[in-house]
């Protein structure tokens, strides 16, 4: 410790992080509060409160906040103490807890007898000897944890991992199956080890904590905008192909720029390339993205009320394809978009700048983004459900 901090009258004296402490946090943080609330309400530092979620990985489980009645809480074992050192027997003790004589007994014999007995050190024993880990599913099949891992460097998600699984099993009973819920712990939980902690890396968040996250943007007014209440109902039930959901990912410093574009019946993606996020840039950008297609594939455009998409007039008189703005902070009217633009991240971290990637690097990505299997898909790729599409147009 520094002499100014000795003399500021700053320190602040370290909280022991307790079991109780701990499953304070816990339960607080299961219950969605930020860090900087359960600070408020806990009492700790940055680095203590750290500690307590980097353990368990972001996962909350039920048994971490309740303490059953069969178990001894600290206020038990504090007045075990109290009771030890005004010499009460084990079963006065045991009467004032409602506990056997027995219990108490065995309480004190294990934590050093009477004269040794200190309740703090015996709950935190008790807390360590409570956690009885066990061998994992994917801990136990070697062959079906090199599978997961192999799936998750290809950028993967755990859901596609476990549904892709689940429809070879019958070809392969040897590989087995895991639930993507195991597959997230695995990578979150620190302390076992079957999928290494860096791949967490490969989730498109990036994280190794489960995080709750959201965001608010402030935009210009847009003349002329025709709002999506007004975008065909056909759009709505992706029956029709051709309706497509456009965004922009920005890169560090907001100096750098990628359009991207996902059709919403077969969430196919393509990218573009941009210079500046310019009105008429974005305009040139996504016409040169339109004639990649069939015309029949270009029904409609619905983008959030950006000002890069200032220029819809002349876009929509150049291509023919109307374009439809979504009502203020609603990204759920994207879904498609949104949830396409976080797969991205995987490619593109946010913080990095996007200058250096040419439009042959976004087209790889893009094949790659297009061959991964969906959920909403029945578990097919996007390329698989464009290609008829494709092929009914040539033949």
């Amino acid at each position: 410790m520094s002499t100014k901090q000795l003399f500021s009258g700053r320190v602040k004296r370290r909280r022991a992080l307790t079991p109780e402490v701990r499953r304070e946090v816990w339960r607080l943080a299961a219950q969605g509060l930020t860090r900087s609330q359960i600070k408020e309400r806990v009492d700790l530092s940055d680095g203590g409160l750290h500690v307590i979620l980097r353990d368990v990985g972001g996962v909350i489980r039920s048994d971490m906040l309740e303490v059953t009645g069969r178990l001894l809480s600290l206020d038990e074992r504090v007045t075990i103490a109290v009771g030890l050192g005004a010499g009460q027997s084990y079963r006065q003790i045991g009467e004032g807890l409602g506990r056997a004589a027995s219990t108490i007994c065995r309480e004190v014999a294990a934590n050093g007898g009477p004269a040794r007995y200190r309740p703090m050190q015996a709950h935190r024993r008790a807390w360590t000897n409570r956690r009885r880990p066990k061998k994992t599913k994917l801990a136990a099949n070697p062959k079906l944890c090199a599978r997961v891992r192999a799936d998750l460097r290809q950028l993967w998600s755990p859901e596609q991992i476990a549904r892709r699984l689940r429809s070879e099993a019958a070809q392969d009973a040897t590989l087995g199956t895991v639930s993507h819920e195991t597959i997230y712990k695995s990578l979150y939980i620190q302390g076992r080890g079957e999928l290494r902690r860096e791949l967490a890396a490969c989730l498109r968040s990036g994280r190794a904590t489960r995080k709750a996250h959201g965001r608010m943007e402030t935009r210009g007014r847009i003349r002329n905008m025709v709002m999506i209440s007004e975008r065909p109902p056909e759009a709505a039930d992706r029956a029709v192909p051709g309706h497509w959901e456009g965004d922009l990912i920005v890169g560090k410093n907001g100096k750098s720029h990628i359009a991207t574009l996902v059709e919403r019946s077969t969430r196919y993606v393509m990218l573009a390339k941009l210079p500046n996020a310019k009105a008429e840039t974005v305009a040139a950008a996504l016409g040169a993205l339109v004639s990649r297609l069939p015309q029949h594939l270009w029904r409609s455009l619905t983008w959030d009320q950006g000002r890069e998409m200032a220029g819809h007039e002349q876009f929509t008189i150049i291509t023919g394809i109307p374009v439809f703005f979504c009502d203020p902070h609603s990204p759920w009217q994207r879904g498609s978009n949104e949830n396409t633009n976080g797969l991205l991240r995987q490619y593109f971290p946010k913080g990095t700048s996007l200058r250096s990637y040419t439009q042959a690097d976004l087209d790889k990505v893009a094949i790659s983004l297009n061959g991964r299997p969906r959920e909403t898909l029945g578990w097919e790729t996007p390329a698989e459900r464009l290609a008829p599409l494709l092929v009914a147009t040539t033949g």
